[in-house]
């Protein structure tokens, strides 16, 4: 299980400092996580955020050989599918937080959910 949005949002709020003024943030009860959806003209601004605060990117071949621990951490999410990322820190650090990438089909907006597992799983 995710942690609640209050718990999110102090474990991440490095990052989410980062995309204030850049994105804004609602409840996605569905995955426990926090979303922001944007114009595809942001990615890469967006993007370099992520890079920043995330050591890890898997797309739709490499989460294949990804640790054990991130595929369990990130199995709600379902499976990464063309052109969806997932950024993830280092799942030994103490803070573990994963952001899906998921580009719309209409191929003029993205979505981002960060996420976290709950202490632990």
């Amino acid at each position: 299980m995710n942690m609640n949005k209050s718990d999110l949002k102090n474990k991440c709020q490095e990052l989410l400092n980062e995309f204030d003024g850049v994105l804004s943030w609602k409840w996605d009860s569905r995955f426990n996580a926090l979303l922001a959806e944007f114009p595809i003209g942001k990615q890469e601004e967006i993007r370099t955020i992520l890079e920043r605060h995330h050591n890890l990117e898997w797309d739709q071949i490499s989460i294949r050989s990804a640790p054990e621990k991130i595929k369990i951490a990130t199995g709600d999410l379902g499976d990464l599918r063309a052109n969806q990322l997932l950024f993830t820190s280092d799942p030994e650090n103490d803070v573990f937080i994963f952001t899906a990438w998921w580009p719309w089909g209409n191929g003029e907006v993205v979505s981002v959910r960060i996420a976290s597992p709950a202490p632990g799983e």
